[in-house]
C-alpha cells in the first residue's frame, strides 16, 4: 500500500433536487437545475467550474489524484450571517444533515463538518449536541467572523462565543475556521476580486489575533483548531503583532503573549498558500507538525488542474523540489498531521 493521502480542505455541493424547496422560496441557497450555477438572494450567483462539486464526481476526482481522504467543510454560504433566527435553524439543519450523509454514505472517503450560528447562541449549543451525538459528526466548522445583536462584526474567538469553544472542548472536537462575507464587513467595491484574494487572509489573521489573545488554545486544551488558507497573513503579521503588543501593553491589559501560542500543539494551518515560499514562512512560524493539506478544491482559487500550473498538491510538491520540506514532512502533512488535527489515531 502506498502513502496515504488526506486533504484536509474541501467542499461538496448537494445535488438540485437535494437542496429543500424554501431555501430556493426564500432566496436563501439553491442550485440551477442544470448544475452550472449556485445562487443566493437577489443577484449573488457563483459558476460551478468543476464536476467534482458533486459526491459521483468529487470521488472520481480523489481517485484519478490519488486522494485517499477528504475533509468537506461546510458551505460558507450557509453562515448565515444577518439572517434571521428561524431560516438561520433551519438552513444550518439542512446543511449539517446534507453533510451528514455525504460521511454516512462513504465514511471510508469523507469527514464531514458541521456549522453552526454564533449569533444564536442557544440554537448552537443544541445543534453542536445533535450533531455530535446523532449524526455522528466531530468537526465544528465557524465563520471567522459573525454578525452580532448589535449587527457589529465580531471575531469569532469573542467571548460571547465561548460557551461553543466550551462544548466543543468538552467532545474533543477538532474546528475549522474559514472566512466569508467580506464584502459585507469592508467598504470597498467589489472588484478584481479583492474579498477572496485579500480580505478573507485579513479575516483569518484578525481571528487568529483574538484567539490567541484571549488565550483560546490554552483555555479549550481539547479543542484542535485549523484555520483555513494557511492564515497566511496571520503568520506575515506576527512581528507587528509583538511589537503592537510590547509598545503598547496598555492596550493589552489582560490579555496573552502571542508568542506563547506560537506553534502551539492545538493550532493547525493548511497548506493552501498559493507558493511554496509562503509555506516555507508558515513552516518556519509554526513548524511542519502544525501544517495540514489542504487544497480547497474544487474553488478555482483551489489547487486545481486547468488553472494554469495548478493541480492538487502543487504547493507541497514543489516544496520539496527546492528543499523547504523533506520528504517527511510532506508525508506527515498529508497524512499524521491531519489525523492529529482530527483527533484520530487511523482512517
Amino acid at each position: 500500500m502506498g502513502k496515504i493521502k488526506i486533504n484536509g480542505h474541501g467542499h461538496i455541493l448537494p445535488e438540485p433536487n437535494e437542496i429543500p424547496k424554501f431555501m430556493k422560496d426564500k432566496k436563501l441557497f439553491w442550485i440551477d437545475e442544470d448544475r452550472k450555477f449556485m445562487r443566493q438572494g437577489e443577484k449573488w450567483s457563483r459558476p460551478i467550474t468543476d464536476a467534482s462539486f458533486f459526491f459521483d464526481e468529487k470521488l472520481i476526482w480523489m481517485d484519478r489524484y490519488n486522494i485517499d481522504h477528504a475533509v468537506m467543510l461546510n458551505l460558507s454560504q450557509v453562515y448565515c450571517n444577518g439572517w434571521d433566527r428561524q431560516d438561520a435553524y433551519d438552513a444550518i439543519r439542512w446543511q449539517n444533515d446534507f453533510n451528514a450523509s455525504v460521511q454516512e454514505r462513504r465514511p471510508d472517503k469523507f469527514t464531514c463538518g458541521f456549522v453552526v450560528q454564533p449569533l444564536f447562541i442557544e440554537d448552537a449549543l443544541k445543534e453542536i449536541e445533535r450533531c455530535v451525538n446523532e449524526l455522528n459528526m466531530k468537526l465544528l466548522c465557524l465563520p471567522s467572523h459573525f454578525l452580532n445583536e448589535d449587527e457589529e462584526w465580531c471575531s469569532v474567538a469573542d467571548e460571547s462565543v465561548a460557551p461553543i469553544f466550551e462544548l466543543a472542548n468538552h467532545y474533543k472536537l477538532a474546528v475549522e475556521i474559514h472566512p466569508y462575507d467580506g464584502q459585507k464587513m469592508v467598504k470597498l467595491k467589489d472588484e478584481y476580486w479583492r474579498f477572496h484574494l485579500v480580505w478573507m487572509m485579513a479575516q483569518t489573521a484578525d481571528t487568529l489575533h483574538m484567539f490567541t489573545l484571549r488565550d483560546f488554545p490554552n483555555r479549550f486544551p481539547d479543542v484542535r483548531t485549523c484555520f483555513a488558507h494557511g492564515c497566511m497573513l496571520g503568520q506575515a503579521n506576527y512581528g507587528r503583532r509583538l511589537q503592537g503588543f510590547d509598545g503598547r501593553p496598555d492596550l493589552f491589559e489582560g490579555s496573552k503573549d502571542p508568542r506563547c501560542s506560537l506553534g502551539h500543539p492545538n493550532l493547525f494551518f493548511d497548506t493552501l498558500v498559493h507558493d511554496s515560499y509562503t509555506l516555507q514562512l508558515l513552516k518556519t512560524r509554526v513548524g511542519p507538525g502544525q501544517i495540514i493539506a489542504g487544497l480547497d478544491d474544487p474553488y478555482p482559487l483551489g489547487e486545481m488542474e486547468g488553472v494554469k500550473n495548478s493541480y492538487p498538491g502543487r504547493v507541497i510538491d514543489f516544496a520539496i523540489e527546492v528543499d523547504i520540506l523533506s520528504q517527511k514532512e510532506a508525508d506527515d502533512i498529508w497524512y499524521g498531521n491531519v489525523l492529529r488535527w482530527l483527533g484520530k489515531s487511523s482512517l
